[in-house]
């Protein structure tokens, strides 16, 4: 007899588009264990900079599904964070105001990075 296969869960996604048609689609779920270690990193010994780089960071991680750049769709999640830390002052500028939106909807409990 087979077993039947369980779906997996799927979370949902929202999209967020910069001036130039980028999109980058976020994820709308975060777990207990994540939402735990980003306020971990804002309460922690940083430097209040780098604890809001590193808090950014961590939620770009947990966050990003896809990120199209010039028609060009990023999927894999070591190159999109790759690319992350590679972005443009004006691409960190759009995914910090895309997290912050995105945070304000789905985790109104997260201090915004």
């Amino acid at each position: 007899m087979a077993r039947r296969k369980r779906e997996k869960l799927v979370a949902p996604t929202a999209e967020y588009r910069d001036p130039d048609g980028n999109v980058l689609t976020l994820r709308g779920s975060l777990t207990p264990g994540a939402r735990g270690e980003y306020a971990d990193i804002l309460a922690g010994g940083l430097e209040r900079e780098d604890a809001w780089q590193r808090a950014t960071e961590l939620l770009f991680e947990r966050l990003a599904v896809s990120w199209t750049i010039s028609g060009l769709e990023i999927t894999r999640q070591k190159e999109l964070v790759g690319r992350y830390r590679m972005a443009s002052t004006d691409e960190r500028r759009f995914i910090r105001d895309a997290l912050r939106e995105h945070a304000a909807e789905h985790f109104p409990e997260l201090q915004a990075p």
